[in-house]
C-alpha cells in the first residue's frame, strides 16, 4: 500500500465530513423558527438525528418534549428533555416502529399555537416508520428494493405508500400545530418529498409511477401491498415550513479545497453521480490510466449516490465496490481511488467506504482474491479487509451522500 496516498485520502475524508456537519446549518435554520407561544416538541429522525437535535438544543436551550430516532450506534449521549432511540437501517425493525409510535404520541393533541421542530436526515425512511401492512411484508419489500438496483427515488416512491408517516402523513398527524422542518439532504437535486420519504412534505409522485416501479423490478407484492400502492398520498399541506440545509455539493467543495491544500489540482467531475457502483469504480480506474505519469498531481472528485445490484451473498457497500472495482485500472500506478459515505457507514458494514491504489491488485492476488469474483459475490468488504483497504470513520453525525475521488500523484 502507498502509505502517503492513504494518509492523504484519510485527511481529505476528514476535511470533507467536518465541513458538512449539521451544527452550523441547524443554527442558521433556527433563526427562522417561531416558537409560537405554546409547547415546542422536537422530533428528529435519520442518521444525523442526534447531532441535529444536539445543535437545536444548543440554540433553543430546551424543548417541552422530544425524541431522537437514529441508527444503531449513532446516539452519542443523553440530551436534556429528549428520549434517544436507536433502530434498524436500512431495513426497518420493531425498535423503529416502537420509537415512531412514541413520536406520534408526542405530537397528538397539540394546539395551533404549539410547534413541532422536525429535524430530518437521510435514513429516516427506515427509522421513522409505522407500516400500513404487516411488518414482515414491509421488511421483505424493503429488501427486494435494496437488492434489485432501484435508485433512492424509486425506492421511496414505493415506501411512502406503505407507511402511515411518509409522504406528508407525519405533518398531518401534527395538525393543527405547525411543523418547522429542517432537512439535511442526502438525495441528488434535493427533492424534498423524497428525502427520508418526505414525512412533512406533499408528495409529488403518483400511484401510476409506483405501479410502474413495481412492474419494472418485478416486485413480489401481496394484494394488500398492491392496494396501498393504488392509494394516493397527500398532495398539499398547510401547516409546514421547511428549510433544506447541507448537500453533497458542499461536501465536494470542501474535499476539493482539501485536495488543493495538499498540492493537487482538483477537478469536480460531477456532484450528481448516479450509476452502478462497480461501473463508477471502473471509470475512475480508467481515468487513472489516461492521466497518470504526466508529472501532474490531480484529484478527480465525484459526489452522489451509486447503486449496487445484489448478485451474491457477500458483505459490502456501494463505496467499497467502487474502490474494489477501480483496483485493476490503478495497478502499477502512483494513483489511488477512495470512496466514502458521509454518514460513516457503507451498506450493512462497520466501514465508511473503501480505498485502493496501484498496489492493491497485486496484494489481493497474493491473498487469493480476484476482483471480478469478489464483485460478483458482492464481497468487497472482505476483499478490501484482506489488504487494509477499508476506511473507518465511525458515525459522523451527518449524511449528505457519498464522496468518491481519484488521486494521481504525478
Amino acid at each position: 500500500m502507498d502509505r502517503s496516498l492513504r494518509k492523504t485520502a484519510d485527511a481529505i475524508v476528514r476535511a470533507g465530513i467536518e465541513a458538512v456537519l449539521p451544527d452550523a446549518a441547524v443554527a442558521r435554520a433556527l433563526e427562522r423558527f417561531d416558537p409560537g407561544g405554546g409547547r415546542v416538541v422536537l422530533v428528529a429522525a435519520g442518521k444525523a438525528a442526534w447531532q441535529m437535535a444536539r445543535a437545536a438544543l444548543d440554540g433553543l436551550g430546551h424543548v417541552d418534549a422530544g425524541i431522537v430516532i437514529t441508527k444503531y450506534g449513532h446516539v452519542r449521549g443523553e440530551l436534556p428533555g429528549v428520549v434517544c432511540c436507536e433502530a434498524g437501517h436500512p431495513v426497518p425493525d420493531q425498535a423503529g416502529f416502537d420509537a415512531t409510535r412514541r413520536a406520534l404520541a408526542l405530537v397528538q393533541g397539540l394546539a395551533a399555537r404549539d410547534r413541532v421542530l422536525f429535524l430530518l436526515s437521510g435514513g429516516g425512511s427506515a427509522l421513522l416508520e409505522q407500516p400500513l401492512l404487516p411488518a414482515g411484508q414491509l421488511q421483505d419489500i424493503t429488501r427486494q428494493l435494496l437488492a434489485c438496483g432501484a435508485d433512492i427515488v424509486e425506492i421511496n416512491t414505493i415506501r411512502k405508500r406503505l407507511s402511515a408517516v411518509k409522504g406528508g402523513r407525519f405533518a398531518l398527524a401534527c395538525a393543527p400545530a405547525r411543523v418547522f422542518s429542517v432537512v439535511l439532504s442526502d438525495i441528488l437535486g434535493d427533492p424534498l418529498d423524497m428525502i427520508a420519504s418526505g414525512p412533512a412534505c406533499p408528495d409529488r409522485s403518483t400511484c401510476a409511477e409506483a405501479a410502474a416501479i413495481a412492474a419494472k423490478y418485478a416486485l413480489r407484492l401481496s394484494p394488500q401491498a398492491r392496494a396501498l400502492l393504488a392509494r394516493e398520498t397527500p398532495k398539499s399541506l398547510d401547516n409546514v415550513t421547511t428549510c433544506i440545509t447541507g448537500s453533497v455539493r458542499q461536501l465536494c467543495r470542501a474535499a476539493a479545497a482539501a485536495c488543493e491544500a495538499r498540492g493537487y489540482r482538483p477537478v469536480l467531475l460531477t456532484d450528481c453521480l448516479s450509476c452502478e457502483a462497480r461501473e463508477a469504480g471502473r471509470f475512475l480506474g480508467a481515468m487513472a490510466r489516461t492521466h497518470a505519469g504526466q508529472g501532474r498531481r490531480l484529484a478527480f472528485l465525484a459526489g452522489g449516490e451509486t447503486v449496487v445490484h445484489l448478485t451474491g451473498h457477500g458483505l459490502g457497500g456501494r463505496n467499497q465496490e467502487i474502490a474494489l472495482a477501480a483496483a485493476p485500472g490503478l495497478a502499477g500506478l502512483r494513483a489511488a481511488v477512495f470512496s466514502v459515505g458521509s454518514d460513516g457507514t457503507d451498506g450493512p458494514t462497520d466501514a465508511a467506504g473503501g480505498y485502493a491504489d496501484g498496489s492493491t491488485l497485486a496484494a489481493l492476488a497474493a491473498q487469493g482474491w480476484q476482483v471480478d469474483a469478489a464483485l460478483r459475490d458482492n464481497d468487497a468488504y472482505h476483499a478490501l479487509q484482506a489488504v487494509d483497504g477499508l476506511l473507518y470513520t465511525g458515525p459522523t453525525g451527518t449524511n449528505v451522500n457519498d464522496l468518491s475521488a481519484l488521486l494521481i500523484d504525478g
